[in-house]
């Protein structure tokens, strides 16, 4: 009996270590899979948060042609793999009663809770990551001081901005004939105001009698948010009707597909017969990142008013083309600079032309650093005055946040003293590389519109506007750029030339092994080619050495 009591007195301080340092030990484990963001804001308040499951490389699609096989082959893989992932992280939030969304773009959950959901929902072994979901502003720059720099010009028979005139889209209208006829445009914005009178017609959701927003329009701004108080919004949440409460995107989208019909009569859209579809991403110029990749989720496959991204998808309802005229920074929201990069690869990979604004933090090397212009999948877009150098708020590669000393911009476009749409049925300047990027939308549409063949071909597409842009050079030195580097990070490879890229698109045959049905053709697998090439070793070898008569 002694034996047996000195034994118990003996385990007993091995029993309480191993107790009392169990949990500490597994608190450290879950706690390294949360943004200490996120942990140290859960403790006070419930927070909305992204969780993030196991994402698939890249959806192969080079062997699809045109946009629509394109979007409908990334939809199909990545919502399968969504939905075989995210169960028991469903299951955890329905017991602690969340509010959450599913999303099969990047296999995310994004959901608002306390920090004993949290903890969790980071122990299950599915989950990658927790990640911050807290709001991003949008960027504006400093006004320039700029001389002599009109915000019209007239040219031919009529007048348009200066970046019509500079980028001789108008030749494009009067001597091709092409005018962006055929080719849909997506905005991902602060909103639009639908209704104004040089962007009305060009609405896909508007036949000329009645507006249908279904599969036109999509809000990704759910509540309001944490920067603001009151309860004053302008347009709400999760609305059905298209609505601008900042101006911003309604002027990006004059400058895609905008007409004439200010009191000037003044042309300010490069592709003016294109249609145009649209997502709000951000409330009065706050975003999310959760809320930047659900617009990317509904244009790859827009769903209808209050539908589910899960099932409820349409890829032949894709744009053609995106212009992303906003930035994720990190002290404002992308705490992960890396968060967005799936979620801009699968648009990509979807047949989808991704153009991305540069940013307006300043003429210092390095000052592209946030989501999504870091991103290589990005077709990132510099801005350029009417004189023809770079605007000096535009920012310069290369992009060092990631590691990568990766190249950027790669092009740039008008961007300071734009004329365009702005809300209440009105015109405006504003200047941003914003203001750059959608003058790059606009030309995909005229590519497009010119040689439907080119319909889902991002590469080509990006080729022929490098291949035709106006040489631009630089003394800055970013990045080891020398005054003869094209391209180099302060333009990447000059200024578009709207002109000179329709007529190449025009004049451009891909050559291609697609099938009628867009898949390639069956290739023999490499077990068969190594079992005829060593067959034919063989009778070589019995040929050669067989016994002579």
């Amino acid at each position: 009996m002694q034996r047996r009591i000195y034994s118990f007195f003996v385990f007993l301080p091995l029993l309480m270590v191993v107790v009392l340092f169990r949990p500490i030990t597994q608190a450290a484990d879950w706690e390294s899979k949360v943004d200490p963001h996120v942990l140290s804001s859960a403790r006070l308040n419930d927070l909305s948060f992204i969780i993030e499951l196991e994402r698939l490389p890249t959806v192969d699609t080079d062997h699809l042609s045109g946009k629509n096989a394109k979007a409908q082959h990334v939809y199909d893989t990545l919502r399968a793999h969504a939905l075989a992932t995210q169960s028991d992280a469903v299951a955890v939030l329905n017991q602690h009663e969340a509010t959450f969304r599913q999303h099969w773009i990047n296999n995310t959950i994004v959901a608002t809770g306390n920090a004993p959901l949290i903890q969790a929902i980071a122990e299950l072994d599915d989950v990658q990551f927790v990640a911050a979901n807290f709001p991003a502003k949008i960027d504006t720059p400093l006004p320039e001081i700029l001389l002599n720099t009109p915000r019209i010009n007239a040219v031919s028979s009529m007048t348009v901005t200066w970046g019509i005139s500079k980028t001789r889209a108008y030749r494009v209208w009067d001597e091709l004939g092409v005018t962006g006829a055929n080719v849909t445009v997506g905005g991902a914005d602060t909103g639009y105001e639908w209704t104004h009178v040089d962007l009305k017609a060009q609405y896909r959701g508007w036949n000329g009698s009645s507006a249908d927003h279904v599969y036109n329009w999509h809000d990704a701004i759910h509540e309001r948010d944490s920067h603001y108080t009151d309860e004053n919004t302008i347009c709400g949440y999760t609305i059905a009707i298209p609505c601008d409460d900042f101006g911003h995107g309604t002027h990006t989208m004059g400058t895609m597909v905008g007409g004439n019909n200010s009191p000037s009569a003044t042309a300010i859209g490069m592709a003016p017969d294109a249609k145009w579809v649209a997502c709000r991403n951000m409330e009065r110029g706050w975003g999310t990142p959760a809320s930047y990749a659900e617009c990317f989720e509904w244009f790859v496959a827009p769903y209808p008013y209050l539908g589910d991204p899960m099932t409820d998808g349409d890829p032949t309802k894709s744009p053609h083309v995106i212009a992303n005229s906003w930035s994720c920074p990190s002290s404002e929201g992308c705490t992960d600079p890396l968060i967005l990069q799936a979620a801009t690869e699968q648009v990509r990979a979807a047949g989808i032309f991704p153009v991305v604004s540069a940013g307006n933090y300043g003429a210092s090397c390095g000052a592209i650093y946030t989501p999504a212009a870091i991103y290589d999948a990005s077709f990132t877009v510099g801005s350029t005055r009417q004189d023809g150098l770079i605007s000096g708020f535009s920012s310069r590669g290369p992009v060092t946040i990631d590691g990568s000393n990766r190249p950027k911009p790669d092009i740039s476009a008008p961007g300071s003293n734009v004329y365009s749409t702005i809300r209440f049925d009105s015109w405006g300047n504003k200047s941003g590389t914003s203001m750059a990027g959608p003058h790059v939308a606009g030309l995909v549409a005229l590519i497009i519109s010119a040689n439907p063949q080119l319909d889902g071909q991002v590469n080509a597409i990006e080729q022929i506007i490098r291949q035709t842009a106006v040489p631009k050079y630089t003394n800055e030195t970013c990045g080891g750029d020398t005054p003869s580097s094209l391209p180099n990070h302060t333009f990447g490879y000059g200024e578009i030339d709207a002109y000179e890229a329709v007529l190449l698109a025009q004049q451009t045959v891909l050559a291609t092994t697609l099938t009628s049905n867009n898949i390639t053709p069956t290739q023999p697998s490499p077990h068969v080619i190594w079992a005829l090439i060593l067959l034919s070793l063989t009778l070589t070898a019995i040929v050669k050495f067989r016994p002579k008569s």
